[in-house]
């Protein structure tokens, strides 16, 4: 009997508050629309629901242009994008740039170029194959176009848009947005090259240590005795072109052919990690190019003809020296100079 009467119970409690729940859901959605209908004879131009609507996350309408987000007509991602990359990256990359730039003026105001020691002795050693070189000054070569490029799409504006007027900044910022596009996978073949001719002698070995932990001989102002490469080189070679080189070529190629129905999200995030990868490997490669150049006598010669005398081999690798005039490693001998070699003897190194 007294199951039987709590049933006419509960329909009655049902038949009391289903009215009042869709009457409050009722009730907030007239509102809704007397609030809408109000604004439209207040501010008939106010579209501001319109808009609200449209910049819901994720939110897609229709298009007839079919693939991924086409429907999405505002992308509020980007706008997190812009504001990233124009208040962090790009004065954290131009002022890291210009920081190094002014370490190695300041160090060549200093110290100056590290000169030979001895009077080079016109009897040449082959250091570098012509596959090396070649691989060298592709990277080299590419990476400077694309850093000039770069730094023009990057920082133009800020600097040189005042300087040269809109006319000729637009020229430069269009020439620039189509040689990185196009430099961009030779770049990348370059670094795969790079690494392929290079990792072999760029093993770490057991001196290593020694040499990173005082400095290459710095602290105690002298060269300690070391192979075909030292650290130092191995350090640049892992660091800046199988990892850093490799990324950035890696992102690049990502964005340089974004037809692969990539997402906004993995094309901003590509972009972030490719400026920053790209703005570092910047900074760095101007002690590297100082160093290769002006920085140590000798060194200039050796990548861009091949050979270097045997004093500069004594000084600064005299365990690769040593090798060589023992036979141990096999490889070119000649006379004169870097420039103007004339073999003796030799085989590939």
């Amino acid at each position: 009997m007294g199951a039987f009467s709590i049933l006419p119970t509960g329909r009655v409690l049902l038949a009391l508050v289903l009215p009042l729940l869709l009457g409050f859901g009722g009730g907030a959605a007239l509102a809704q629309q007397e609030t809408q209908a109000e604004r439209q004879q207040v501010q008939p131009g106010n579209n501001a629901p319109v808009w609200r609507e449209v910049r819901k996350e994720g939110q897609e309408h229709y298009t007839s242009v079919r693939g991924r987000e086409t429907g999405v007509l505002i992308q509020s991602l980007g706008q997190t994008w812009r504001e990233l990359r124009n208040g962090w990256i790009i004065p954290i990359v131009g002022w890291l740039i210009v920081f190094a730039a002014c370490v190695v003026g300041l160090f060549h105001w200093f110290h100056g170029p590290v000169k030979l020691e001895g009077k080079p002795t016109g009897r040449l050693i082959r250091r570098f194959t012509d596959v090396q070189r070649v691989a060298h000054w592709s990277l080299a070569i590419s990476f400077c176009i694309l850093a000039v490029t770069g730094l023009v799409m990057m920082l133009g504006k800020h600097v040189l848009l005042p300087v040269v007027g809109h006319t000729l900044f637009s020229w430069l910022g269009e020439l620039s947005k189509i040689l990185h596009n196009f430099i961009g996978p030779v770049f990348a073949a370059s670094v795969l090259l790079m690494i392929v001719v290079f990792v072999r002698d760029t093993l770490p070995g057991k001196g290593d240590l020694k040499w990173l932990l005082k400095a290459g001989g710095a602290l105690e102002g002298k060269h300690m005795p070391v192979g075909k490469h030292h650290a130092g080189h191995k350090v640049w070679f892992w660091g800046s072109v199988v990892l850093m080189s490799t990324i950035i070529a890696a992102s690049g190629l990502v964005m340089d052919f974004p037809t692969f129905d990539q997402t906004r999200a993995v094309m901003i995030v590509v972009n972030v990690i490719h400026s920053v990868a790209a703005g570092l490997l910047m900074a760095l490669s101007l002690t590297h190019i100082y160093m290769g150049t002006r920085g140590i006598e000798g060194a200039y010669e050796g990548m861009r003809y091949g050979y270097v005398d045997e004093t500069y081999a004594k000084e600064h690798h005299v365990y690769w020296y040593d090798d060589v005039k023992s036979g141990k490693i096999r490889t070119e001998t000649a006379e004169g100079t870097p420039e103007a070699p004339q073999v003796l003897s030799g085989a590939g190194s």
